[in-house]
């Protein structure tokens, strides 16, 4: 069982930045792939960043366009996410997703996640 918490969210003007984090309960944490995933209202989940068990390897959804940076710290339990030049349309909550997966694949559905946060909200202000 793994515990997902993000935190780091909030209220920032367009063009600033925030740094998610998720600490995860355990100590197999690397043996998860873990994925960031966002919800704006009225819309469903979907897919933003992703980074495999020792953070070598990261993929992300063509929106991010370079402005977001996922990467992890095993001995912490943690996974992050940069998010530079902010802008209105990302404001949504940002939830980190666990995958017990034994190899890379960088096409999975957020129904195929193991463990899920609770979310941390971030709004973007113009």
């Amino acid at each position: 069982q793994v515990q997902l918490v993000e935190s780091g969210g909030g209220l920032v003007q367009a063009g600033g930045s925030l740094r998610l984090s998720c600490a995860a309960s355990g100590r197999t944490f690397s043996s998860y792939v873990m994925g960031w995933f966002r919800q704006a209202p009225g819309k469903e989940r979907e897919f933003v960043a992703l980074i495999n068990w020792g953070g070598s390897d990261t993929y992300y959804a063509d929106f991010v366009k370079g402005r977001f940076t996922i990467s992890r710290d095993n001995a912490k339990n943690t996974v992050y996410l940069q998010m530079n030049s902010l802008k209105p349309e990302v404001t949504a909550v940002y939830y980190c997703a666990a995958d017990r997966a034994w190899t890379w694949d960088t096409g999975k559905t957020l129904y195929e996640y193991d463990y899920w946060g609770q979310g941390t909200r971030v709004t973007v202000s113009s």
